[in-house]
C-alpha cells in the first residue's frame, strides 16, 4: 500500500512540474515579441540555444521549489 502512494506521489509530483515548465515557456512566449519556433524551424541556431536556456533555467528553478 505503501509504495502505491509513493508511486501516486511521484507522478502528482511530476505532473505538476510539467504543467508549470510548459505555463513558464508560454508566458515568456506571450512576452516575448520573436517567434522562437519560426526561426528555429529557419535553422536560426542563437535562438534554440536562447530556448534552451530558458527551458534548463525553468527547470533548475522549477527542481529547487519542489525539493524545498
Amino acid at each position: 500500500m505503501q509504495l502505491l502512494v509513493k508511486i501516486g506521489e511521484t507522478i502528482g509530483w511530476t505532473t505538476l512540474g510539467v504543467c508549470l515548465l510548459y505555463f513558464g515557456i508560454t508566458l515568456y512566449d506571450r512576452l516575448d515579441p520573436i517567434d522562437y519556433s519560426a526561426e528555429i524551424r529557419k535553422g536560426n541556431i542563437a535562438a534554440g540555444i536562447k530556448v534552451s536556456a530558458l527551458i534548463f533555467g525553468l527547470t533548475a528553478i522549477i527542481i529547487t521549489v519542489l525539493i524545498t
